[in-house]
């Protein structure tokens, strides 16, 4: 079974964005969505989703999953506003419940923001199957990046989140609060036991200068190639390297409003007595 798989690439975010379906007509996944977001005025905008918008409507697809494959630190997630221009149901994997445990915490969060799930339709337990019409799916726990992550196989195709990148970049990274190297090593192992035929579509690329951003990889290439998790690298030699490298980079520019909205499933925080959400920014918190 191999589904269409439709990409939208955001260069602000260097995020992709994908719409899976069986053909024109059909019902369709969204994965991963990107809200615009300018941190200078703090305003949002819907360019990038408008794209999706358009493509769904000109191809007869009806939405029935506004997937996340996890919380997103470094882009503000569209799937309410998708939700309520198109339908569907939002749905991430169950583990988000540590993830708003955790930065409820960080961002002193109250009782609007419970950390059980429940500002998302649905929540995906390891290995649950389901169906977007005529394609079964699989939703896979690949937890490291997050504790949270969650990879989606369709047919051939799995949309990975920020496990793996392309072979040329390497894995993500995993100090995030609950992250876990050696955690992050076993779930790409998990996704490099599927055929080697498999199709690997990328939440992000980062590429080096001499080539365009790019999407899509197979298990094959991922295991022959990648830089960081190829065949031969042992977890010991993974984890020390990718530790080492953590320790010198930098929160992503949208971390503090990116995690305050996509643990909400993509809402924006209740407004406050003149009618406006505000996000907080913890100072010296991170």
């Amino acid at each position: 079974m191999q589904p269409l798989v439709e990409s939208f690439f955001d260069p602000v975010t260097s995020t992709f964005t994908y719409v899976v379906h069986a053909g024109d007509g059909s019902p369709c996944a969204i994965v991963d969505s990107v809200l615009d977001y300018n941190p200078c005025s703090g305003r949002t905008s819907t360019v990038a989703a408008d794209r999706v918008v358009a493509f769904v409507r000109a191809h007869g697809l009806s939405v029935q999953w506004l997937l996340e494959t996890h919380a997103h630190a470094d882009h503000l997630s569209a799937a309410q506003y998708l939700k309520r221009e198109l339908g569907g149901k939002t749905a991430i994997g169950e583990q988000i419940r540590a993830v708003q445990h955790t930065f409820k915490r960080v961002f002193n969060l109250g009782a609007d923001v419970p950390a059980d799930g429940t500002q998302f339709d649905h929540l995906f337990t390891s290995d649950e199957t389901f169906s977007i019409g005529s394609l079964t799916a699989e939703a896979l726990h690949v937890p490291g990046h997050t504790p949270a992550d969650m990879a989606y196989k369709v047919g051939d195709a799995v949309f990975v989140g920020d496990t793996l990148f392309m072979p040329d970049v390497g894995s993500a990274r995993c100090d995030f609060p609950g992250g876990d190297a050696h955690s992050l090593y076993r779930s790409v192992t998990k996704l490099l036991s599927l055929p080697a035929e498999t199709r690997l579509f990328m939440c992000h690329d980062y590429p080096p200068p001499t080539r365009e951003a790019c999407c899509q990889t197979t298990v094959a290439e991922e295991r022959h190639m990648n830089i960081h998790l190829r065949e031969g690298v042992a977890e010991s030699d993974f984890v020390e390297m990718r530790t080492r490298r953590d320790r010198t980079l930098s929160m992503p520019a949208l971390i503090i409003p990116s995690v305050q909205v996509n643990i909400r499933a993509g809402e924006m925080p209740p407004p406050e007595s003149n009618g406006v959400p505000y996000l907080k920014i913890p100072v010296n918190g991170f």
